[in-house]
């Protein structure tokens, strides 16, 4: 049964961890439901796993709102977040609700993610008036990646810890229904947890959070340029196709493939006929 807003607030309040990844295509979408997982960011990271990107900047909204739709029809009974991508919110409070809107009326999606705290509260605040769901993102934001020295852990001074903090009940008071901390220390994340009302996920920011999040071309082993510090691989699925493909070359190259099963052969009587017509173009 797909769970509600309101299911990830009692799974907070009992300690139970919410289970959280990406997915950016219907088969993909389709593997996380069979699995059992409670929620799917569609995260602006397609940008670098599925376009070959350097990083989030040049994705776009309708990029973003397509593969929010194909995620959408493969996972239809999972809580789905579609990411609002860079230049979809920054401007103003109305592009940012209009924005949002899109996630919802062309995707289907149940709630939609921004980054930053304290700057964006406004954004979070007329999204959430206008009738829609939202999750904050704070610590390291990938869109302001060149603001933070790259992408580097934050909270790791106690000036930096504070300014985290201050951008979590920035987010919360803005009416954010959760909010995703990357890459900050589990004693900071932890004291934001307790300090939130909101259920508080992570990605890189330690156990002492309500939820976990991981990419899942990292999670997967797909995305082999980089892999976070953060990041267990479950499987190694760029391995496994590359040798599978280069399997499929060998029997190509070889005469292997296609073997008779793998071809469709003519009604018999068809072929006595079709044999004496090829016969006759030769006469």
């Amino acid at each position: 049964m797909k769970k509600k807003i309101h299911d990830f607030f009692e799974m907070k309040s009992r300690r139970e961890p919410i289970t959280f990844i990406t997915s950016y295509d219907y088969p993909t979408a389709t593997f996380v439901e069979k699995a059992g997982i409670d929620m799917i960011l569609v995260g602006d990271s397609l940008g670098m796993c599925i376009y070959g990107y350097e990083g989030t900047m040049p994705v776009t909204m309708d990029q973003m709102i397509a593969h929010s739709d194909a995620v959408r029809r493969g996972a239809p009974n999972t809580f789905v977040i579609g990411d609002m991508p860079f230049l979809s919110y920054q401007q103003s409070d109305q592009v940012a609700v209009e924005n949002a809107g899109r996630f919802f009326k062309e995707a289907g999606v149940d709630a939609i993610k921004l980054e930053g705290g304290v700057r964006v509260a406004s954004r979070i605040r007329a999204i959430v008036d206008a009738g829609m769901l939202v999750m904050g993102h704070i610590g390291l934001t990938p869109q302001s990646s060149s603001q933070l020295g790259g992408f580097k852990a934050q909270g790791r001074t106690l000036e930096s810890a504070k300014a985290q903090i201050e951008d979590a009940l920035a987010v919360q008071e803005a009416g954010a229904a959760m909010i995703l901390l990357e890459a900050i220390p589990p004693e900071v994340s932890g004291y934001i947890r307790k300090t939130l009302r909101i259920p508080v996920l992570s990605i890189g920011a330690g156990l002492d959070c309500d939820g976990q999040l991981l990419i899942v071309s990292d999670a997967l082993g797909i995305f082999e340029a980089f892999t976070p510090k953060f990041v267990k691989r479950y499987a190694e699925i760029a391995k496994v196709s590359t040798e599978a493909l280069a399997a499929y070359c060998k029997d190509v190259k070889s005469g292997a493939f296609p073997e008779t099963k793998h071809t469709y052969g003519m009604i018999p009587e068809e072929l006595v006929k079709f044999e004496e017509w090829a016969k006759s173009k030769k006469s």
